[in-house]
């Protein structure tokens, strides 16, 4: 199967910041193993003047899904920090779109679509098909996912462009996102 990069489409990087790496606070066993083929995709989606989005957790410091407030996770991805700041060798485009999500102290949101306003932003470019790439499948690129299907996107999910934090819980989280009906594709799938 092979998919095209279409005029409607956008690219959404999830999460790949520093605190989500290897030596960061909450690290993604190799996680900077995705950012060659984000980058592949990045310049590929700059190259056709199509939007790319990147994520980001942008939390209060102290955040309700932190250890101290009774949350799962240690501290991480808080405003300004070093870890919040995205992967050096990612490539930021001038013309990208950041979004930032966790911003209320009280509540949790692991999906980019979650108190942000990326629902407009792709509505308003006129986007109908997103490709995603990013830490960590289970939990934000799984979130992100699922709520662009509900929503009503077609999303693509590159295989080589995501990573997991265990392997049992990344296979579970790819066959829930193609039981809610995201694609799953190689890179070399992609249609230029």
């Amino acid at each position: 199967m092979r998919l095209a990069v279409t005029v409607n489409s956008c690219l959404i990087v999830v999460d790949v910041q520093r605190d989500f790496m290897p030596g960061g606070a909450l690290p993604v066993p190799q996680g900077d193993s995705v950012i060659s083929p984000l980058n592949s995709l990045i310049e590929l989606f700059s190259s056709k003047g199509l939007p790319i989005v990147f994520t980001r957790d942008w939390h209060p410091r102290d955040h309700i899904s932190f250890v101290d407030r009774g949350g799962p996770w240690p501290p991480h991805c808080v405003i300004n920090s070093e870890g919040a700041e995205f992967h050096p060798n990612l490539i930021i485009p001038p013309k990208a779109i950041i979004v930032s999500k966790g911003t209320n102290r009280d509540r949790e949101a692991y999906s980019g679509f979650q108190g942000t306003d990326l629902h407009s932003i792709l509505l308003e470019k006129g986007v109908k098909r997103l490709f995603v790439g990013g830490v960590a499948t289970e939990y934000c690129v799984k979130s992100t996912v699922i709520d662009a299907l509900e929503i009503g996107f077609e999303t693509i999910v590159v295989e080589e462009a995501v990573k997991g934090i265990n392997k049992r819980d990344e296979l579970s989280a790819k066959e829930e996102m193609i039981d809610h009906g995201a694609i799953l594709v190689k890179i070399d799938e992609i249609k230029l």
